[in-house]
């Protein structure tokens, strides 16, 4: 099943560090067929609060998404990122298109 990464960022420092993450986290991806489907941009908040950047990569499955976020060359970034923003980070299962709300009932 398709598997989302999941970051929600807040308290950015938009410098080197960063810079850096974003330059190297798309060769991270590839090996995994990961890819950015949300980055960023202005959320349109229709109730609560506005949580922060969110993030969304997709995945083929739960392997591919552990497995890069496992990886040495991840890991080796991943300090760029926690070092200079306040992250929430989740894998979450996608659904497929015959899902329905009450599923979750079963």
């Amino acid at each position: 099943m398709t598997t989302y990464g999941v970051g929600i960022l807040t308290d950015v420092k938009i410098g080197q560090g960063i810079t850096e993450y974003l330059q190297r986290i798309d060769a991270t991806l590839e090996p995994y067929d990961g890819h950015f489907i949300v980055h960023g941009g202005e959320a349109d908040v229709l109730e609560g609060k506005n949580p922060g950047a969110v993030v969304i990569i997709e995945f083929p499955d739960r392997t591919h998404a552990e497995d890069w976020y496992k990886s040495a060359a991840y890991q080796e970034i991943l300090p760029l990122r926690t070092e200079n923003s306040v992250s929430t980070i989740f894998l979450i299962e996608g659904v497929d298109r015959t899902h329905r709300a009450t599923d979750v009932l079963a």
